[in-house]
């Protein structure tokens, strides 16, 4: 039989090379599939030999798995969520997945993207740093496809969600902030939008409400570099200017830094103390070193992983909401408290101040 040389090669041709089964090389392309590594190589070698590559999309149809996760990021400017993608990207790959990346606006739900996702059959959805609006919740419910939100919460009964504990994270910076001797506070908001931003902004206040001090004075600044440096600009032109501002991430944070040193000249942590979230890369530089909980991506992307093939393999999974804690990393954009210090793996942490009290979720 002379093949057409224009038509891409079958499996079944590539089964006649080897002198196999169809179902011995589906199998040999199947990660974790029942095979041996003798047929494996023999099927590996006549594929090479014809050019051939198996159908993702066909088998897909066979299967009824495409082995697709779609993830939807709205907010790469943080560099938080390439460090997430590529974990994601890894620890997938090890289980046969592949991604597919949407990428969505930051100040707006998911809903937009879902008519695309949904023409790829995937197999389930990682929502990060966007939302999730009941509408949307309710058609992938009913499509059978399972969600999981990262970085994100929701009341929505049947959806899973991954997050820092962004409260206790919020409580710790204001008590850290408070032992280190400052007294007027201000917070650099996120999108009011956002339930990351929400609960740090509502365990900062709670912090401080402990110590018994008022809450912080806000500033918006919708995790924008230009709308946090309008914001710190809003702050440090006050009366009564802060002496320690908590930026709610630290793509802001680094924003505060540049406007406070550039425009008005003044020292950071000298005379303004800047904290911020997550650990992004820049906020390990010597000209920011900021003073920041970080987010636990490794743990919190396993933790992902773990909830959506735990649904894929079995649609009654019942929901979860897991959390995880941070750590209050100690950097040179904030002045530091005379107690709870502790040097752990080369950095410096806030473990607390006994002294302090510590804030409750009830505070909220």
């Amino acid at each position: 039989m002379i093949r057409n040389s224009s038509a891409p090669p079958t499996s079944w041709e590539v089964a006649r090379r080897a002198g196999v089964s169809q179902s011995a090389v589906s199998r040999s392309f199947t990660p974790g599939a029942s095979i041996s590594d003798a047929t494996r190589s023999k099927v590996m070698d006549a594929a090479r030999e014809l050019g051939y590559r198996p159908n993702a999309i066909a088998r897909s149809l066979i299967t009824a798995r495409s082995r697709i996760i779609a993830v939807v990021m709205a907010y790469l400017e943080n560099l938080l969520y390439p460090r997430v993608l590529e974990e994601f990207g890894r620890r997938f790959a090890a289980l046969g997945y592949h991604l597919l990346l949407f990428t969505g606006l930051k100040d707006r739900d998911s809903d937009p993207v879902f008519d695309q996702i949904m023409q790829y059959r995937v197999d389930g959805i990682i929502l990060a740093s966007t939302g999730l609006s009941s509408a949307l919740a309710e058609e992938c419910l009913a499509a059978g496809v399972p969600v999981v939100l990262f970085n994100r919460t929701t009341g929505r009964p049947g959806v899973c969600s991954v997050t820092s504990d962004n409260f206790a994270g919020g409580g710790k910076l204001a008590r850290f902030l408070v032992a280190s001797g400052h007294r007027r506070f201000a917070y650099i908001a996120g999108l009011a939008s956002s339930s990351t931003n929400r609960d740090r902004q509502a365990g900062f206040a709670a912090g401080l409400a402990a110590c018994g001090l008022p809450p912080p004075v806000v500033q918006v600044g919708n995790y924008s570099t230009q709308e946090a440096a309008a914001a710190t600009r809003a702050l440090m032109a006050r009366p009564a200017r802060p002496d320690a501002i908590f930026a709610a991430n630290d793509h802001m944070a680094i924003a505060a830094i540049d406007t406070i040193r550039s425009e008005f000249g003044l020292s950071v942590p000298g005379d303004v103390s800047v904290v911020g979230y997550d650990d992004v890369g820049p906020a390990r530089w010597p000209a920011y070193a900021i003073t920041t909980v970080a987010q636990p991506v490794d743990r919190m992307v396993a933790e992902t992983v773990e909830l959506i093939m735990a649904r894929i393999e079995d649609r009654s999974t019942a929901a979860e909401s897991r959390v995880v804690g941070g750590d209050l990393i100690v950097r040179a954009s904030a002045r530091r408290p005379p107690r709870g210090l502790v040097e752990r793996d080369g950095q410096l942490l806030y473990l607390g101040d006994t002294a302090l009290p510590e804030p409750r979720e009830t505070d909220r």
